[in-house]
């Protein structure tokens, strides 16, 4: 009896402790701002919610292991949405450092923004080489004629503050172990995603990266099928047509003597 309530309260314990808010930790999508300062390239623009790897933006923090697998750790999150998060800390870091009005979608404003901005990203993971990477494409719309259309690459890669180790321990590490790395911490790779954040929005607001820049034809046609009216009032019966005077017609149209 009394084995079997000690392995009860054994695992009320374990069960308490597994649910204990305390021990998950959430990191912040949160780039510094920018000291730099760049030129207006964008006027108004709207910015698409920012597309990322399904491993980035599951909510856990990911990182590349020996073996060459994405890992991560159901206690280890992203304190927002990445989505979220990502688009929007992106959004204000452009307008902060070039004073273009860079809104993350739905544009809430009256007056349509001059141009439409969309992110792609390819990579966004601290790599096993010790190197937080952040790859991939953003676009740049303008849809009025003549205007600039960018579409543009960008390689971004913030070294992470990884410890070396020795694969041998004791005496022999100290006669010259072969050295491997150990991985970063979450609270490391989130500072590295940051930093990495802020140089991809000095990119954009300065319209750099390889790519082309290609100018609109004619303007964008407004799709006014998508446009919902709502639906139209009934429609109300015709008068009564009275005969005009001298008319000897009859209603079947036969005329009278």
């Amino acid at each position: 009896m009394r084995h079997g309530l000690t392995l009860i309260l054994v695992a009320a314990a374990a069960l308490a402790g597994c649910s204990n808010p305390e021990k998950t930790e959430r990191y912040l999508i949160d780039p510094p701002a920018s000291q730099a300062r760049v030129g207006n390239n964008l006027g108004t623009a709207e910015l698409r919610d920012v597309s990322l790897p399904s491993y980035a933006s599951s909510g856990e923090v990911a990182w590349q292991t020996a073996d060459g697998a994405v890992r991560s750790n159901t206690k280890q999150l992203w304190a927002d949405e990445p989505e979220r998060a990502f688009t929007l800390t992106l959004a204000r870091s452009i307008t902060e450092m070039s004073g273009a009005t860079v809104i993350a979608e739905p544009w809430p404003l009256a007056e349509p923004p001059r141009r439409r901005v969309e992110v792609r990203v390819e990579t966004a993971l601290a790599q096993l080489n010790g190197i937080y990477r952040l790859k991939g494409s953003y676009y740049v719309a303008n849809d009025s004629a003549g205007g600039a259309n960018h579409a543009r690459m960008f390689d971004i890669q913030v070294p992470l503050p990884v410890a070396q180790k020795s694969s041998s321990s004791g005496l022999g590490a100290l006669g010259g172990g072969a050295a491997r790395r150990s991985p970063a911490t979450p609270a490391e790779i989130a500072a590295a995603q940051n930093a990495a954040i802020a140089r991809l929005a000095a990119q954009i607001a300065v319209l750099g990266g390889q790519g082309d820049t290609i100018a609109t034809s004619a303007p964008r046609e407004e799709d006014f099928s998508t446009f919902d009216l709502g639906p139209l009032p009934p429609l109300e019966p015709l008068p009564e047509l009275e005969p005009l005077p001298g008319d000897t017609t009859e209603a079947d149209g036969s005329a009278t003597s």
